[in-house]
C-alpha cells in the first residue's frame, strides 16, 4: 500500500469515519472515477488545485465532477489572483501527486472550499492518494475534515 493511500486511510480513520476505499484501475478523469464506481458524475468530489500568486501556496476547492471552477468567483474567494499549480507545489503542499490528490490527509494545511453540489449526495467518491484509488464518504462530513468553506466558485 503507497504512503499516500495510507495518509488517507489513517486520515478517515482518525476522523472516525465510515468509509469505502477501492482500487479502479485508473480513474484520472471525474468521468473514469464514475464509470469505475457506478456512480453520478456529479458524486466524484475532484479535488481542483490552484496557485495563489501572492503567497505562492496551494489552495483546493472541492467540486462535483460535472462542475468546472470559474476562476474569476474562485479567485474573489481567495482574496488573490489565482493560476495554475504545478506539480511540485501540489506535492509539496498536499503529499499527493496530481490525479491521486485526495481532499484529505494533506501533509500541510490548505486553504479549501466545497461546491454545495457535493452536498447533495449521500455518498460522494474523491480520489484515495493514488490515481488508481477512490474512496466513498459522506460529503457532508468533508467541511469537518478538510476546513473547506461552502461557497459558490462554479460556471
Amino acid at each position: 500500500m503507497s504512503k499516500s493511500l495510507k495518509r488517507v486511510r489513517k486520515a478517515l480513520e482518525d476522523a472516525g469515519l465510515a468509509h469505502e476505499i477501492r482500487e479502479v484501475g485508473q480513474a484520472r478523469t471525474a468521468q473514469e472515477a464514475a464509470d469505475s464506481v457506478g456512480c453520478h458524475l456529479d458524486q466524484i468530489a475532484k479535488s481542483i488545485i490552484f496557485r495563489a500568486e501572492d503567497s505562492g501556496e496551494a489552495v483546493l476547492f472541492l467540486t462535483a465532477g460535472g462542475n468546472k471552477v470559474c476562476t474569476e468567483k474562485a479567485t474573489a474567494l481567495a482574496g488573490e489572483p489565482l493560476g495554475k499549480a504545478d506539480a511540485t507545489l501540489i506535492r509539496a503542499q498536499t503529499g499527493f501527486a496530481i490525479g491521486g490528490v485526495s481532499p484529505v490527509g494533506h501533509m500541510n494545511p490548505i486553504r479549501a472550499w466545497i461546491d454545495p453540489r457535493l452536498l447533495e449526495f449521500e455518498d460522494v467518491w474523491a480520489a484515495a492518494g493514488t490515481p488508481r484509488h477512490v474512496v466513498a464518504m459522506d460529503p457532508r462530513e468533508l467541511p469537518r475534515l478538510t476546513g473547506a468553506v461552502e461557497a459558490d466558485f462554479t460556471l
